[in-house]
């Protein structure tokens, strides 16, 4: 039986099963043990959770900062906002990431984009005392590509981890509901796919793609895909309540 979910709110097949291919090497799960749905349109639902350790929710082109949300997105969102409050464990990515901040009073704008290709990722006083980090240094490498940022973090929220190009790396929302604007599913190589999908995104200018795909085999990624085996061994760990 499956243990954890990936919600992908994303179009297109190709790109679902890469994001799905990307979450099992990084999280160190086997198919049998993760399970995936796609949310790509008004239809798509998230399934019962009760049967699951943790939820994990992948990115997606979406931003918070379009003047006008379509319906699909709008029930997509609707559809994530279950997850925020559950009290099962949660890790958004990107999108994911300025949703919930978003949802939860923060602020999103674009004053912090960042580029496709590596990041740093620097803990915070209190990123070194979560349980998701626990053994990992102060700073690390990891690989990102949005066009909008967390501009502002409700008091309810704790910020765990900054960056000299992104203020806010990776925030926590109570006991076990963490967010990430990197993308800590992905490798060099699948960095390179997620850059092949989505060329003309705005993420990166198309004249620069050879030289950024050239500059990921040097990024170690070790502690950003930890995150997500962090996250796992979190679920599997963790008490229940009662």
């Amino acid at each position: 039986m499956s243990s954890f979910l990936l919600v992908s709110p994303r179009t297109g097949d190709d790109i679902v099963a890469q994001e799905y291919k990307d979450f099992l090497q990084a999280t160190g799960l086997s198919a049998d043990e993760l399970d995936q749905v796609q949310l790509d349109s008004t239809e798509d639902l998230v399934p019962p959770i009760d049967k699951y350790k943790g939820v994990l929710i992948g990115g997606s082109p979406f931003n918070i900062t379009d003047k006008l949300h379509t319906p699909k997105q709008i029930h997509i969102m609707g559809q994530l906002r279950r997850l925020v409050d559950c009290e099962l464990p949660t890790i958004f990515i990107c999108f994911g990431a300025g949703y919930v901040a978003s949802d939860l009073g923060g602020a999103v704008g674009r004053t912090h984009p960042e580029e496709s290709g590596a990041t740093l990722v620097q803990l915070t006083e209190e990123g070194k005392k979560d349980p998701l980090f626990s053994g990992f240094p102060e700073g690390f490498q990891a690989l990102t590509g949005h066009t909008e940022n967390i501009t502002d973090l409700n008091p309810v929220c704790t910020l765990l981890a900054t960056g000299p190009t992104c203020p806010v790396q990776i925030f926590r929302y109570g006991e076990h509901t963490w967010a990430c604007q990197f993308h800590a599913e992905m490798n060099p190589d699948s960095m390179e796919a997620r850059m092949r999908f989505y060329i003309d995104y705005g993420y990166f200018h198309r004249e620069d793609f050879d030289k950024i795909v050239a500059t990921l085999p040097s990024v170690d990624t070790t502690y950003s895909n930890g995150v997500l085996r962090s996250f796992v061994r979190y679920c599997e760990t963790r008490k229940a309540p009662a």
